[in-house]
């Protein structure tokens, strides 16, 4: 997979000799160092640049936000200061998130990894290359869970939002059941029963063994039952992955 351009547009000398090595050896993220707003235009134009990390305090910092938003580029504002005054600077300026000195390079590097799936599965899914729903039917038919029951229709939605915020999954009882419960007009708690009962019905079917084969890997033995958790995290990660 192609990695994602990200240009880092930092004031402070010390940030960016960290972000640099951070980012050296990463995988999926190349890191472009901008110094002024000529280097950034520069490598907007020559790179394709996919995110831009902007100091609030860079020059042209609004400029280059505006520009970007239009293009799709995603902007991720760095700032220094907090407060009010701040707060009206940054409210000026598009951006899609913002983070605040001294930030965490893991999480800016989460963030920006949703950011780029989100873009990756909008545009893929508006143009008609994968149609999710078709896709979520076709596995959980395969691992026996019938539509008719109301864990199937929970779980396809469960799996859209683990897709589209990934950091539900980790926040199931407190965000994702509750998501899918306001979607339904019911209560979390008969979400997560739904989906329990919704898998326990594919283990009694004995279907639940075809998940390895539509992993394409040994992920359950005989006998073995996946979790709530587990199988929507399974599923979000095959459609995130097969919508890059």
């Amino acid at each position: 997979m192609k990695k994602f351009e990200v240009a880092l547009c930092e004031t402070n000398n010390s940030l960016l000799l960290n972000a640099t090595a951070y980012f050296q050896d990463d995988n999926d993220i190349r890191l472009v160092i901008c110094g002024n707003a000529k280097e950034l235009a520069d490598a907007v134009l020559q790179n394709g640049i996919d995110c831009v990390l902007l100091d609030v305090a860079f020059e042209r910092s609004r400029e280059f936000a505006i520009e970007f938003t239009q293009k799709d580029i995603k902007v991720i504002l760095l700032s220094k200061a907090i407060g009010e005054e701040a707060e009206r600077v940054i409210s000026n300026i598009p951006h899609d998130a913002c983070f605040y000195k001294p930030y965490s390079l893991l999480e800016v590097r989460t963030y920006i990894m949703r950011l780029m799936v989100q873009r990756s599965l909008s545009v893929k899914l508006n143009m008609g290359i994968k149609n999710i729903d078709e896709r979520l039917s076709s596995i959980f038919i395969r691992a026996g869970i019938p539509p008719h029951i109301k864990g199937y229709q929970f779980l396809r939605e469960a799996v859209k939002l683990a897709v589209m915020y990934p950091e539900m999954i980790n926040a199931i009882t407190k965000k994702l059941y509750p998501s899918v419960a306001e979607l339904f007009n019911t209560t979390p708690s008969k979400v997560e029963r739904a989906i329990r009962h919704a898998i326990e019905v594919a283990w009694n079917r004995g279907k639940i063994e075809n998940i390895n084969a539509i992993f394409g890997i040994k992920i359950y033995n005989k006998g073995e039952k996946p979790t709530n958790g587990e199988l929507i995290a399974l599923v979000a990660d095959k459609i995130m992955i097969e919508s890059m």
